[in-house]
This record gives C-alpha cells, sequence and structure tokens, in this order.
C-alpha cells in the first residue's frame, strides 16, 4: 500500500471525537432517533478516510464488514435497547483500518478481531470511567491539535498539503466543540472530559490498528499447487 493510498487513521479518529461529543450532548434533550442522522454522518465520513484514500471502492465483503455493525447497533438503539453504537464509533476508525489493510483474497484472522473487540471494551471503559475520575483523560483532546501540526512537519505533508489542513480542521473543531457546548443538565462531567476519553480510546485502537502487517501472509500457488 503506497504513502498516498494510506487511510488517513487521525482524521477518522477527529471525526470520532466530534460524532462523540455531539452525540452525549444530544442524548440529554434527544431521542435516539433524532441523533441518527448524526452518527450516519460521522460513520459515512469515518469510511470516507479509510477507504477514499485508496481510489477505489472497497470490496462487497469489506462495505459490508464496516457497514452492518452499525446499522444492526442503530436499530438496537431505535428499538430501546440503548445507544451501544455511540460506543462503537470509537473503534470504528481502528475497524476500518484493518477492514482496508486485508488483501481480496486474505480474511482477517480470529485472533486480531479478538483483540480488536478487547480494545474497543478498553476503550469503552475508558470512557465510561471518565464520568467518575474526571481530571483523568481529560486533557488527552488537547493532544489532537497538537498531533496534527505535528505531522504538518513530515516531508509527505508539506508535499500534500490537503491532508493536513484537513486535520488541522478537524482537531481544532474537536476541542472547540468540546469546550463550547453546554454540560448536560444536573451531569457533574463536562463535554470536554468525555472528549478527552473518547480522544484517549479512538486513538489508542487506530494506533494498533495501524501497526498491522499491510498484508497478511497468502498461501503462495506454483504451478496450481498450494503451498
Amino acid at each position: 500500500m503506497t504513502p498516498e493510498g494510506r487511510p488517513w487513521t487521525f482524521a477518522a479518529v477527529c471525526i470520532t471525537v466530534i460524532a462523540m461529543t455531539v452525540l452525549l450532548f444530544g442524548l440529554s434533550w434527544s431521542p435516539a432517533d433524532a441523533l441518527t442522522p448524526v452518527y450516519f454522518a460521522a460513520y459515512l465520513l469515518i469510511g470516507a478516510c479509510i477507504f477514499g484514500p485508496a481510489g477505489k471502492w472497497p470490496s462487497l465483503a469489506q462495505a459490508a464488514a464496516f457497514l452492518l455493525p452499525g446499522v444492526v447497533l442503530a436499530l438496537l438503539a431505535l428499538l430501546g435497547a440503548g445507544f451501544w453504537c455511540g460506543l462503537w464509533l470509537l473503534g470504528l476508525p481502528g475497524w476500518g483500518v484493518l477492514l482496508a489493510r486485508r488483501t481480496t483474497e486474505g480474511r482477517l484472522p480470529v485472533t486480531r478481531i479478538l483483540t480488536f473487540l478487547g480494545l474497543l471494551v478498553v476503550g469503552s471503559l475508558v470512557l465510561v470511567l471518565t464520568g467518575f475520575y474526571l481530571f483523568l483523560f481529560a486533557p488527552a483532546v488537547l493532544i489532537l491539535p497538537v498531533v496534527s501540526l505535528v505531522r504538518v512537519a513530515h516531508p509527505y505533508y508539506r508535499e500534500k498539503p490537503l491532508r493536513p489542513a484537513l486535520e488541522i480542521f478537524l482537531a481544532v473543531a474537536a476541542v472547540v466543540l468540546a469546550i463550547t457546548l453546554p454540560n448536560q443538565p444536573g451531569s457533574w462531567t463536562s463535554l470536554f472530559t468525555y472528549a478527552g476519553g473518547a480522544t484517549v480510546a479512538g486513538l489508542m485502537i487506530g494506533y494498533w490498528a495501524t501497526r498491522t502487517p499491510l498484508r497478511f501472509e497468502q498461501r503462495r500457488v506454483n504451478h496450481g499447487v498450494r503451498l
């Protein structure tokens, strides 16, 4: 996979933080069905950041694996089973990276899927614990603009200004929303604190996903015989 075709994981994580902040703000006064457009807009934007740079449509299997969990969880939210699709957004950039990095013939190893699910559980706990330990993760959201500015120094980003410009915009937008949106009525935890928890979870899962091999080991074919 060339550098130009690699997923824009950091931008996707910034979108996750923005979406989680808006969703948590909306849950204080809106039913789940009113928040569904925000959820799916974030879902599609994250998908564009992951699969768009490759310059080709994902395969049917990739698209189904990426979209189906979000659709099922959104339907459960509409049926009153809880807004679990919000927590799924924490791992969506990492999940998309895993799918984008798999080859056409390869399959995600079960151990890698289980590792992802384990990290998603840890990330969800981070977000939940943010509500009890107020200052544990809150400053993390301020890391986003710093990381986006540091990445500008890389030669590739200087030659391709669109990507760093988008990352800086999304990172700053995440911080601004986290600071300016009012707290939920009766809540002792600010949206700024929750945005920090979402940042920790998103960056943790996204970084792990980008560190996986670009290609899974394939069985070679030699004169029609699989080795």
